[in-house]
């Protein structure tokens, strides 16, 4: 069941929104209210989430809330990735929520967290379970990142791509299972820690992991997921009938669905970063998506209480 509708995900970060284009975030403030107003409409019960910011910044929390993008947004989120590219440690997680609960009354979710095996399988097991220790009790979800690692093919969505050196790779071990499937050592850790933990597990356009992925969600006792449903993506010939069978198969899971992703022919600049050109489009997507799943929606809010620290 579709639990939460997320608008965007990590807008303060250039990788996947452009500041270059939007300095002061006035156009990407218009777009989510836009795009918030319009699932509403179509679904007032259904929880709408600010996409999960990267960094945890409480100035753009404050800046969204001053011009009044917040007003249909019931849900704030971030993301953290301590071992690998925060400059803080995995031990200030507890302060980073406190930061954010001091500018909004907002819950606060985790949509994405996560430790690469890039440098050790073993620091992944440790991150994994230090994680749930300083957050489970903390935040009404946390999503780990991510079930599977990404196929080096395909690329990381970032700016920077190899400019970053080491951290550009660490992109591609962040899953619990190695690219080719098998289970890494903290697979079984997970396991230990669901139904709290989550996942978050972006499926491509067609991925061939869909079917095994939900086989693992069930062997680990997964309840709830985060992925992602494309506005650039929904231009191609066949995109209905793959989203189709993408929240098919994710029917049986409590799951907050990421708008997000410009197409290239309608963003300001021909990159999938930019402020669409006309913020309604990328609204009205939100919105068919919303009317389209519309019997898949779980009835009443799914916000969960606020913890206190």
């Amino acid at each position: 069941m579709i639990e939460a509708a997320m608008i965007w995900n990590e807008p303060n970060n250039k990788s996947h929104w452009d500041p270059e284009i939007d300095p002061g975030w006035s156009m990407f403030a218009d777009t989510l209210d836009c795009a918030a107003r319009a699932v509403k409409a179509e679904a007032p019960h259904l929880p709408t989430v600010l996409g999960g910011i990267s960094p945890i910044d409480p100035s753009f929390i404050r800046l969204l809330d001053e011009r009044r993008a917040l007003d249909h947004v019931d849900v704030v989120a971030v993301h953290g990735f301590p071992l690998d590219w925060n400059l803080w440690q995995i031990g200030e997680w507890p302060a980073k929520l406190a930061e954010i609960r001091a500018v909004t009354a907002k819950p606060i979710w985790v949509t994405e967290v996560g430790v690469s095996t890039f440098g050790a399988e073993e620091v992944q097991v440790f991150g994994l379970d230090r994680t749930a220790e300083l957050l489970v009790g903390r935040a009404p979800r946390i999503h780990w990142y991510s079930l599977y690692d990404l196929p080096q093919a395909w690329g990381a969505t970032t700016r920077h791509r190899e400019a970053e050196g080491s951290s550009y790779y660490r992109h591609f071990y962040m899953g619990l299972l190695r690219e080719d499937g098998t289970p890494k050592p903290a697979l079984e850790h997970f396991a230990r820690h669901t139904p709290a933990l989550g996942l978050c597990q972006w499926f491509h356009y067609q991925d061939h992991r869909l079917d095994e992925a939900v086989d693992w969600m069930r062997r680990l006792g997964v309840t709830y997921l985060r992925t992602g449903l494309s506005w650039a993506d929904s231009f191609r010939p066949d995109a209905l009938d793959w989203f189709d069978r993408q929240m098919e198969a994710l029917a049986e899971f409590d799951v907050t669905v990421t708008f997000c992703f410009t197409p290239e022919h309608r963003g300001i600049a021909p990159h999938h970063t930019s402020p669409p050109q006309v913020k309604e489009e990328f609204a009205e997507f939100c919105a068919a998506m919303v009317r389209r799943y519309a019997g898949m929606i779980r009835p009443g809010p799914a916000l969960g209480p606020q913890p206190a620290i």
